[in-house]
């Protein structure tokens, strides 16, 4: 049980610390430095940057989904059952799911703005259709990581809590 509250503890702070990394240092650096290089096709290229490696992550996020649940299945199968287990595992199961759909709706929208406009979003007036909608995805997008690290952190701190 130990080794399997372990695994759980290792994985929620690899997803939780990677998405805190990501969006909180990764994300600024990249757009400061090359903005300072490349005004706003700098801006452009840093939100490209940024968007492979969020989708390389979100595809770990996967693996880190699956073995969470391994962990809560077989310490649950093993017995004594993690308090609050259905709903962790509902938790680990609408984070891959909001993984899934950035990855497979989200992102895609955002892509399809960026090449439908010859140059930088930022460059469009900021009312035309194509900025406001990028926006509005980005947005999007953010909520969803934001909801996930919020999530994510829950888990981790149940995990900290339960000794089962």
């Amino acid at each position: 049980m130990t080794l399997l509250r372990f695994v759980a503890i290792a994985v929620l702070a690899l997803w939780v610390g990677g998405l805190a990394a990501l969006g909180g240092i990764v994300a600024p650096v990249l757009f400061e430095v090359l903005e300072a290089r490349m005004a706003l096709e700098g801006r452009e290229l840093a939100g490209q940057v940024f968007g492979v490696i969020f989708q390389r992550f979100q595809h770990a996020s996967w693996v880190f989904g699956g073995l969470l649940l391994a962990s809560l299945g077989a310490r649950a199968a093993l017995g004594p059952r993690p308090r609050q287990w259905g709903l962790r595992m509902w938790t680990v199961i609408a984070m891959v799911a909001v993984s899934v759909a950035g990855v497979l709706f989200v992102a895609p929208r955002i892509d399809a703005i960026r090449t439908s406009v010859s140059g930088p979003v930022a460059a469009l007036p900021e009312s035309d259709l194509r900025r406001i909608e990028f926006g509005r995805w980005h947005g999007v997008s953010t909520g969803l990581m934001f909801a996930t690290l919020v999530a994510g952190v829950w888990l981790l701190r149940a995990e900290m809590k339960d000794g089962h």
